[in-house]
């Protein structure tokens, strides 16, 4: 798509490009192998390995031989400890649990997700050029998932939602309700990122901000509070970051489009009102949902009190909840729509990443991954903000579209309005369901723009 290669499609040479960029098809397919339907039940099965992860896993067979082979970017020491030392908390958290051998498919899963996934993309993927290829992916994910989505709030064919089959949820069902919110919430950071960043072609940013627009409405239709929440923020903060003149632009449009659809046109009004002041409304007059959540907040830092240092182990939320919980927790939340029959989900799981991971890690685990995404974020934006020139990756770099000038700005843009999402929503999510692995990938893309190559760090200090 011409997000991806802006330009390109003037002089097409699918052979050639297919034979400098087939190290990407193995993450290209991680992304849209999303695009599967999962059977009823399979949407946050534990222990299943769906399409996108077995991609995953072949990413990162092709990085580790082309990195034998010495075909890959050589990391920076800071490259090397930000990626690297979450590995370390995760296998102190496996090695001190209760029981070890339970905990051995959450060390697979983390070590997966934060830490082989991220380190792949970093190191095969080479220039801008290739970084676009990636974010366009999300961005075509997006506009199909949220298309069906759509569909279902029209056809009453989603999820229940008060007592009506209307939730837009995609292929992903009503066992992964976050799921279809999660991937257009990233289409449309790409597509607001892409639509605002100055180095490229009017026709892109022209396309990508058409791109967003459209990705509106689905995202409205999911009736995830928390999505909303981390798409705003993070989209304000792209937008700002791109220049306020143009961010007012994009807002007023943003702002049009959601009076058209909801105001105007009257798509989900009265549900959407509801939910957004639910919003509000989670200390004074909360529903169960917000309640439970609570509570597991609650029970996540009483775990992590009776083992400060490296919690109760991985994969050991489920098998403690109930000792630590009040009697204000239901037994789980009912599930219904979308071609499944009613099922009752448990309960295994605080909705909340960072209280996850203290609760099973401890502050070994949280200092560990939290640490790595807090130097991320600082490095991102530093990177972002710093003059042409001023930072490493100029000269060659710069020309192959890795430098931090105006041709690559998108590139920032699109990682540090990911990151941000990201982090924003795991304070009401954590990870699981077939999405999760996009967390890796996301990761992985926020480290590429963030943590300069070792040669370009090499040049910068004159060795």
């Amino acid at each position: 798509m011409s997000l991806a290669l802006p330009g390109a499609w003037h002089r097409p040479d699918l052979p050639g490009a297919l034979r400098r960029h087939w190290p990407l098809l193995p993450l290209a397919a991680t992304v849209l192998f999303l695009l599967a339907p999962l059977p009823a039940g399979d949407a946050t099965a534990s222990g299943k390995v769906g399409p996108a992860d077995a991609a995953s896993l072949l990413l990162v067979l092709v990085c580790a031989v082309r990195a034998l082979r010495g075909e890959v970017r050589r990391l920076s020491p800071l490259g090397v400890l930000v990626l690297g030392t979450p590995a370390v908390g995760l296998a102190v958290a496996t090695v001190t649990a209760g029981d070890p051998y339970a905990a051995l498919p959450g060390f697979v899963r983390y070590l997966q997700v934060f830490v082989l996934v991220p380190a792949a993309v970093v190191l095969l993927v080479r220039d801008a050029r290739e970084f676009r290829l990636a974010a366009g992916c999300f961005v075509v994910l997006a506009l199909v998932q949220g298309g069906i989505g759509v569909v279902q709030y029209a056809t009453h064919t989603g999820a229940s939602y008060q007592g009506e089959d209307v939730r837009a949820v995609g292929t992903f069902g009503p066992g992964d309700v976050m799921g279809m919110a999660t991937v257009v919430a990233y289409g449309l950071i790409v597509a607001t990122a892409a639509a605002l960043a100055p180095g490229l072609s009017r026709r892109v940013r022209r396309t990508a901000g058409i791109c967003a627009l459209l990705l509106v409405l689905p995202l409205v239709l999911s009736f995830s509070r928390g999505a909303w929440i981390a798409t705003f923020g993070a989209a304000l903060l792209v937008m700002v970051l791109a220049g306020i003149r143009r961010a007012l632009t994009v807002l007023a449009a943003l702002a049009a489009a959601g009076v058209v659809l909801v105001g105007g046109l009257g798509v989900g009004s009265e549900m959407v009102g509801e939910r957004l002041a639910s919003i509000t409304q989670v200390s004074s007059a909360p529903d169960q949902s917000v309640t439970d959540r609570y509570t597991m907040w609650a029970a996540a830092e009483s775990m992590w009190r009776e083992r400060p240092a490296v919690g109760v182990g991985l994969k050991g939320f489920p098998a403690h909840r109930d000792g630590h919980s009040s009697l204000g927790l239901s037994s789980g939340s009912d599930t219904a729509g979308a071609g499944q029959g009613y099922i009752r989900q448990p309960l295994l799981s605080p909705h909340n990443m960072y209280l996850l991971v203290l609760s099973e890690q401890g502050l070994i685990g949280l200092t560990a991954l939290a640490g790595g995404w807090a130097v991320l974020l600082a490095a991102g934006l530093r990177r972002l903000l710093a003059r042409p020139g001023a930072l490493t990756g100029t000269g060659p770099s710069e020309a192959a579209g890795r430098g931090p000038g105006i041709a690559a700005k998108d590139c920032g843009l699109i990682a540090v309005g990911l990151l941000v999402w990201q982090l924003t929503d795991f304070l009401y999510a954590d990870i699981g369901g077939p999405s999760t692995v996009l967390t890796g990938v996301i990761v992985g893309l926020a480290a590429w723009w963030a943590l300069p190559a070792a040669a370009d760090a090499d040049a910068s200090s004159g060795r």
